[in-house]
């Protein structure tokens, strides 16, 4: 074995396992804890003041993130999300992608956004360094939309800025769809429709228990199966092999060709076993579930730098069990969660 090979398995060796054997390969990372939307599923406007989040001195400043993504990049993460909140109101956020995009090992960087910010910025997103852009679209209905964002969006801020990241230079966009029966389940179909053949990926995600304050009840979730059946019905689909191990998303492509749908299962079919994800809220705090009840904050560590950070990430790691999804009817899962809103779904 030549110098090079041995010194990667050495490297690849030191890498932290948590206690199932799950590596840490993708850190979900919140910018900003505001949000310029309410919508009622993660950050209802009856139980989130307007002004919520707005704390500069609260959240990490860019010298701090650089010093944290490099730290998780030498423990083997690889795919950065930049998140909120709505990370396009944190100002200069093409200035930090641009010094995040230069850490060697970060493979790609992606962003998820409600998209209503996104038109003015989606040229300087693309030149600073940005590879993916993920944008929620909850319904197609401007009524609807509007209801759904809390009285705060317009979808045709959204469609207008999908228009321009394409322009820009992004090829294909994910459109995250949350259901809740009763609420937009009567827009999966016109979403499909406006989008079939345009290069995007829309994407249905099950209604999930996130947080404490989005009055979940199981009811309301609209299992995948029930969303293939309807779709399949309309425009025949075929299932696809899923593209790396750990993704998230069910992929189905068009029979006709005219590109593919996703599914998001969290309720109906847990994939903990895979899940090799971590998050960081914009204060600093490591999560290591999306279901989470508490963080680590990484802050001490932080402020001594990477090698220091990276041993106190590589702890918590290595001590994680989280399979919140798989136990989510046991009598022992817990029913204390952290906002969606802090650590970006």
């Amino acid at each position: 074995m030549n110098v090079a090979a041995a010194s990667a398995t050495q490297a690849l060796a030191s890498m932290p396992l948590d206690r199932r054997g799950r590596p840490l390969r993708d850190l979900r990372l919140s910018v900003i804890e505001a949000c310029n939307f309410r919508c009622p599923y993660c950050m209802p406007a009856d139980r989130v003041p307007d002004d919520y989040g707005f704390d500069a001195a609260s959240r990490l400043d860019f010298d701090e993130i650089e010093t944290l993504v490099r730290g998780f990049v030498s423990l083997g993460v690889s795919k950065l999300r930049l998140t909120g909140g709505e990370p396009l109101l944190r100002k200069r956020l093409p200035t930090l992608i641009e010094r995040l995009a230069s850490i060697d090992g970060l493979e790609d960087i992606a962003l998820t956004t409600n998209g209503s910010l996104l038109a003015p910025q989606a040229r300087a997103l693309r030149e600073a360094g940005l590879g993916r852009i993920t944008v929620s679209l909850d319904a197609l209905d401007p009524d609807r939309f509007h209801q759904m964002s809390g009285g705060r969006g317009e979808v045709a801020d959204v469609l207008a800025g999908i228009e321009a990241a394409q322009a820009a230079g992004f090829g294909s966009l994910k459109l995250n769809c949350v259901v809740e029966r009763g609420i937009n389940e009567d827009q999966v179909l016109p979403l499909v429709e406006h989008f079939r053949g345009s290069g995007h990926v829309v994407r249905f995600i099950e209604y999930m228990d996130v947080g404490t304050c989005n009055g979940w009840v199981r009811e309301r979730v609209v299992p995948s199966t029930e969303l293939r059946d309807r779709i399949a019905a309309r425009w025949p689909i075929r299932p696809l092999e899923a593209q790396y191990r750990g993704e998230v998303a069910s992929r189905y492509a068009f029979e006709d060709g005219q590109g593919e749908v996703g599914f998001v299962s969290s309720v109906s079919e847990p994939f903990c076993g895979d899940c090799h994800r971590a998050r960081v809220s914009a204060d600093g705090r490591l999560y290591t579930c999306l279901f989470a009840a508490d963080g680590h904050d990484l802050r001490p560590a932080l402020s001594q730098g990477q090698d220091v950070l990276r041993e106190r990430v590589a702890s918590v790691w290595s001590g994680r069990v989280d399979r919140y999804s798989e136990v989510r009817g046991a009598a022992t899962a817990s029913r204390r969660h952290v906002e969606m809103y802090l650590i970006g779904g």
